[in-house]
């Protein structure tokens, strides 16, 4: 039996079918915004999934706090 995913990877399927791409593009797409791993926030990096790639607050937020959460591991 498999455990469901918890927290940000639970939005994971969702954010694949709606959009269409994997949710490996769209953490190098965070990983590659201006200011990553130096002075963009949580926030501002949320708003460029949002405004520049039209995902939704809640599929945008998951890949932002993974993406991070990754990182800092």
């Amino acid at each position: 039996m498999t455990d469901k995913p918890k927290g940000p990877a639970s939005y994971f399927p969702s954010i694949e079918a709606t959009y269409g791409m994997p949710v490996a593009h769209w953490k190098q797409v965070v990983r590659s915004a201006p200011g990553y791993g130096a002075e963009a926030t949580h926030m501002q990096l949320v708003g460029l999934l949002k405004e520049q790639h039209g995902l939704g607050h809640g599929h945008a937020n998951a890949i932002v706090a993974h993406t991070l959460a990754e990182d800092r591991a």
